[in-house]
């Protein structure tokens, strides 16, 4: 727990008994602890290690980053040695993009369902990594939700979600100054920046220093 944090080795016990975990890897505690003592930067042949392990990560599911056919999906989530329910960041459906959404469709059989899925990722992805507030995204939907008369989401078209997934990327350009990250690897490299990040946000730090849990590394990041 102290390397791995108690989620990531939880995952790492589970997968050696035999359970059937999703597939995935996990950045120790050790990344984050450095990221700190070494003015925010993070070890030299980290990227290449991910590299190495999203190539891994690939083979097994027989998916690949943003692939049009069959794209791999993972979530990227926080893991101290101590439970911090809800203090860390997390990131779900992570590797959507234009070309992915239609292999999602695809392999789902589930068009409506791909879309939403893309919509609610720029919305998380903005919001948890980039600082670009729910709100706006809110009011984006509700824009669309009232042009074509729709109470709820679950009533929108497959068509009307592809026009709230533009009005989300607009939203991002606007409170980012960039437009929205379509290479996956790329995607994956903020997220795991956003969750080591995390860890000194103020309800992360207050949560330690009310529960005085002093003596911890800093997080793991498990992408899965």
């Amino acid at each position: 727990k102290e390397l791995l944090g108690g989620k990531g080795a939880n995952l790492a016990e589970m997968s050696n008994i035999g359970i059937p975990v999703p597939p995935g890897f996990t950045i120790t505690t050790e990344v984050c602890d450095y990221y700190y003592r070494h003015g925010k930067k993070k070890p030299a042949t980290l990227d290449k290690e991910i590299d190495e392990h999203i190539k891994k990560l690939e083979k097994k599911m027989g998916a690949k980053f943003g692939d049009k056919d069959n794209p791999l999906l993972v979530s990227v989530r926080s893991g101290a040695a101590a439970s911090m329910p809800g203090m860390m960041n997390t990131i779900l459906n992570l590797g959507i993009n234009d070309d992915a959404v239609a292999g999602l469709a695809k392999k789902t059989n589930n068009e409506r369902m791909a879309w939403d899925s893309y919509r609610r990722f720029i919305n998380m992805f903005g919001d948890v990594v980039m600082g670009v507030d729910h709100e706006h995204y809110e009011e984006a939907l509700s824009a669309v939700k009232n042009k074509y008369s729709r109470k709820l989401d679950t009533d929108l078209t497959v068509d009307e979600l592809k026009e709230v997934v533009a009005a989300y990327k607009e939203v991002y350009k606007k409170h980012v100054g960039k437009g929205f990250p379509t290479n996956a690897r790329e995607q994956l490299g903020y997220a795991i920046d956003a969750v080591i990040k995390s860890w000194m946000i103020p309800r992360a730090v207050t949560y330690r220093n009310i529960n005085k849990l002093h003596d911890l590394k800093g997080t793991a990041v498990n992408v899965q």
